[in-house]
C-alpha cells in the first residue's frame, strides 16, 4: 500500500473507532470510570478530521504515523491519549521515510510502538491493560512477517483479539480498575479491546481493497 492508500487505511479505522464509542464505554463502566470510550472517540474523531484535511499531504508513512499521533495526544487527553498517541508515534518514527506499508513495515510499527508503550507506562503483558492486545499482536506479526499483508493481518487481528479476552483472566494493576483488586476479574480491558479493535477494522480495510 502507497501513502495516500494508507491514509485511507487509517480514515476507515478512525470512522469505525469513532462508532465504537458505545461499546468501549459500556465495558469501561463495568471496571473503570466509563470515559475510555467517549476519549477514544474524541480523539479518533481528531484523528479523522486531520485525514479529511486536503492540505494534510504526508511526505511518508512514518510521518502519517507520527501525525496521527501527535493528534491524539493532543484530543484525547489522560492515559488513553499519552498510551495510544505513543504507540502511533513511536511506531511511526521506527518506519521513517517508509513509502509501502507492507507486513514488514506494521511488524516493525507494532514492535517499537510496544516498546514506546512500556516505556511510556510500564505495563507488561498480564497486566490487564493494552499491551495484553499488543503484545499479542506484535509476537505474530513477528511471526508471519514473510506473509502478504492481507494474509498476515487477519491472523494479527485474531491474535490481538485472543490476547484482549485473556484480560477477562487478569486482575488489574494499573488505573481506576486497581483499585476494584479481584473484582476486575471475569471483565475485559477496555484498552486492550481498543487495541485490537484497532487491528481488526485494518483487516477489514486491507481484506476489502486487496
Amino acid at each position: 500500500m502507497n501513502v495516500s492508500e494508507t491514509k485511507n487505511l487509517l480514515l476507515y479505522i478512525a470512522e469505525k473507532m469513532v462508532e465504537s464509542e458505545p461499546v468501549l464505554t459500556e465495558l469501561d463502566l463495568k471496571i473503570g470510570d466509563g470515559d475510555h470510550g467517549l476519549g477514544m472517540q474524541r480523539g479518533f474523531a481528531a484523528v479523522r478530521d486531520l485525514l479529511k484535511t486536503e492540505t494534510f499531504q504526508p511526505k511518508d508513512i512514518g510521518e502519517l504515523f507520527v501525525t496521527v499521533g501527535t493528534k491524539m495526544m493532543s484530543s484525547m487527553g489522560g492515559a488513553s491519549g499519552a498510551i495510544f498517541g505513543t504507540l502511533f508515534r513511536a511506531g511511526g518514527k521506527a518506519i521513517a521515510g517508509t513509502e509501502t506499508f507492507d507486513t514488514k513495515i506494521l511488524t516493525q510499527f507494532l514492535s517499537a510502538g510496544k516498546e514506546g508503550v512500556f516505556n511510556r507506562g510500564g505495563a507488561k503483558p498480564g497486566d490487564k491493560t493494552m499491551m495484553d492486545a499488543l503484545a499479542a499482536a506484535t509476537s505474530k506479526a513477528i511471526a508471519v512477517q514473510n506473509e502478504s499483508l492481507v494474509d498476515a493481518v487477519d491472523l494479527i487481528a485474531i491474535a490481538a483479539e485472543q490476547g484482549a479476552e485473556s484480560t477477562k483472566d487478569q486482575i488489574a494493576v494499573f488505573g481506576r480498575a486497581k483499585s476494584l483488586g479481584e473484582r476486575s476479574l471475569g471483565h475485559v480491558d477496555p484498552g486492550a479491546v481498543s487495541m485490537s479493535f484497532i487491528l481488526k477494522y485494518m483487516s477489514e480495510f486491507i481484506k476489502n481493497n486487496k
